[in-house]
């Protein structure tokens, strides 16, 4: 059994072929998926692809490249989203310095907002952090009773191992497997029990497929890395990334 921690169904690559996508995702072994919202919009699709795939859950957020464009009263709809069952997460939330497509300020602003709904709700959260450690790590450290994910993990061992000392963890797609990736020697020092894998479909395909659209069934690629990296087989790390975001971190719940 195999859990994507992370991908975004309602992309138009993937959302044009749903059932087809699904299909391919449970041949590869893919039993669970988190649709992890990037906007209020987004998020609702999330909801909306949740409500007759009992093995899909969402996120509700709102993604630094967005933040720009958070209204007035936001966080209202975000906490309605979060009303529902299969909403586990607050999430993408962080900031991406690298692009800067929101003024770094107004990211900061949203994603403590946001930390701030997560405390309130005891929900975790899924961090995008993007040429930004210091300031990400300086605001999930003052929110100290809420925890989440580093997903798609792609920055230097020191700040995996903050993120770490804080509570989090990690999360790796596909990038892991490109050729001169400096990411295999960061998921070396990154204990089994707070590993997670992804695929952040529809991006970040990972070798062989590199520079096709992601979809979930591409994570064996990513997973059979991770296995090869921390030399166990690939079910025993298909076990160890599942029970990880099944037991600790998301705690999925069994829909009605």
């Amino acid at each position: 059994m195999i859990i994507d921690a992370h991908c975004h169904l309602y992309y138009d690559d993937l959302a044009n072929d749903i059932e087809n996508v699904l299909h391919r995702a449970n041949e590869a072994g893919v039993s669970r998926l988190v649709c992890v919202g990037t906007n209020i919009e987004d998020s609702k699709k999330c909801l909306s692809i949740t409500e007759n795939n009992d093995d899909i859950f969402a996120s509700s957020g709102v993604h630094p490249h967005d933040a720009k464009d958070a209204t007035e009263g936001y966080t209202d709809e975000i906490y309605e989203l979060m009303e529902y069952e299969s909403m586990i997460a607050i999430g993408e939330i962080g900031l991406d310095y690298f692009r800067n497509l929101s003024e770094p300020e107004t990211q900061k602003k949203v994603f403590k907002e946001l930390m701030e709904v997560a405390q309130d709700l005891d929900k975790p959260v899924i961090i995008h952090n993007r040429d930004a450690d210091a300031d990400t790590l300086g605001i999930i450290s003052e929110y100290s009773n809420v925890v989440g994910v580093a997903h798609c993990f792609s920055s230097t061992l020191e700040t995996a191992q903050a993120f770490l000392e804080l509570g989090y963890y990690i999360s790796f797609s596909g990038n892991i497997t490109y050729k001169n990736s400096h990411l295999p020697d960061v998921v070396k020092s990154i204990p089994l029990d707070r590993v997670m894998v992804e695929t952040d479909s529809p991006y970040l395909s990972p070798e062989p497929e590199r520079g096709k659209s992601n979809e979930p069934s591409k994570i064996i690629h990513t997973l059979s890395k991770l296995s090869e990296i921390y030399g166990l087989s690939y079910e025993e790390m298909a076990k160890h990334t599942y029970d990880t975001v099944s037991y600790t971190h998301l705690t999925l719940p069994t829909k009605a």
